[in-house]
């Protein structure tokens, strides 16, 4: 499977849900750089499951074990191994998946690529589970750009049309988004969130499953960093952003909404503010030109669909008899994946600014 990444760092990722466990491999990584263990943990357990109803009842620990590429809590040089122990499995839940594929789940597809030898327990190498590791890497960047200012948050920008409140996209600050992340429920109106939480539960008693948006930011980002056509920044966060799965679609600054403006709307009027810096009046190019960096905030908008397990009966098929068939799915899942999918988006971006940050002189 292709889950090797490489854009100046380079990871890897390995294991299955329902595996001995799951892992990384981030290789290239600059040497000598301190990683403070307890942030790591504090930053993977923000997706990890919570004992509120609004999430999966799967309690993994998430255990890390680095293997290598560590030392003294400073980056050696040589690849970065991590691995996770799954200890929380049932997979007696997904014996008629090999057959039965879930409608919205990557069952039928995988079965037809791997041609019926991936392993569908708990979603196997598709699931939500293997953004652990993905997060570990993503954390690890973004101790390493916060050591030089650039920052990265996240929140729920809406779930099932319940919107939150919205970044500035010109003025977001440092502030602004780690007071989003220190929440439990990464939402910026508490009143909107609890709201959120209500109609997540209310799914779950239903049967269903819930889709929303994220927003994330990242600022002190300096001027100049990707390149244009096929290496632009925008590209390579949108490649790891898919990386996600349930993720179906993302933006940039205003996003869809240009296609509704004319140009002297959409363009951002350039000013040299108080401190002698270059900046523009508005930001709906997200901080990206020409697929580089203005040095205004970087912004887009995520959107995550409905979670693809749901306990209604579903119309399906068995590809092997080719009989039409009803699927009623077991498990554990997650009602509303948004929540959890918060700090990785962020990894993802981290991912992505560091690696077109490590060409970016004196770093």
């Amino acid at each position: 499977m292709s889950s090797l990444w490489n854009h100046n760092i380079s990871i890897s990722i390995f294991g299955e849900s329902h595996g001995p466990a799951i892992g990384v491999v981030i290789d290239n990584l600059p040497p000598g750089e301190y990683i403070d263990l307890e942030k790591l943990r504090q930053f993977m357990a923000r997706r990890a499951p919570k004992k509120d109803g609004t999430t999966t009842p799967r309690g993994e620990q998430d255990l890390l074990q680095v293997m290598s590429g560590l030392l003294n809590n400073r980056t050696t040089g040589v690849p970065l191994c991590a691995f996770i122990q799954n200890t929380d499995t049932c997979s007696k839940n997904y014996l008629d998946l090999s057959r039965l594929p879930r409608p919205g789940h990557a069952d039928y597809t995988g079965a037809m690529r791997y041609r019926g030898f991936n392993d569908v327990r708990g979603g196997g190498h598709f699931s939500g589970r293997l953004t652990a590791p993905f997060c570990f890497a993503g954390a690890v960047c973004g101790q390493i750009l916060e050591r030089r200012g650039i920052y990265t948050g996240a929140h729920i920008a809406s779930i099932h049309g319940i919107a939150d409140d919205v970044f500035s996209r010109t003025h977001v600050t440092k502030e602004d988004l780690l007071s989003v992340r220190e929440k439990q429920f990464p939402i910026i109106n508490d009143a909107q969130g609890a709201r959120m939480q209500e109609d997540i539960r209310n799914a779950r008693k239903g049967g269903e499953s819930l889709g929303g948006l994220i927003e994330c930011a990242a600022v002190n980002v300096p001027a100049g960093i990707g390149s244009p056509i096929f290496d632009g920044l925008e590209n390579t966060i949108a490649q790891l952003i898919f990386g996600i799965p349930a993720v179906k679609g993302v933006e940039f600054g205003a996003g869809f909404q240009v296609a509704e403006m004319v140009g002297s709307q959409n363009n951002d009027p350039f000013y040299v503010d108080e401190n002698g810096h270059i900046k523009t009046k508005t930001n709906n190019h997200g901080g990206i030109l020409g697929g580089i960096s203005s040095g205004m905030p970087i912004t887009l908008n995520v959107a995550i669909k409905p979670t693809a397990s749901i306990a209604k009966p579903q119309e399906t098929v068995d590809f092997r008899a080719k009989t039409n068939e009803t699927l009623q799915i077991q498990g554990r899942h997650d009602p509303c994946i948004v929540p959890r999918a918060v700090p990785c988006v962020e990894a993802a971006v981290n991912l992505a600014l560091l690696s077109h940050m490590m060409d970016y002189p004196n770093f």
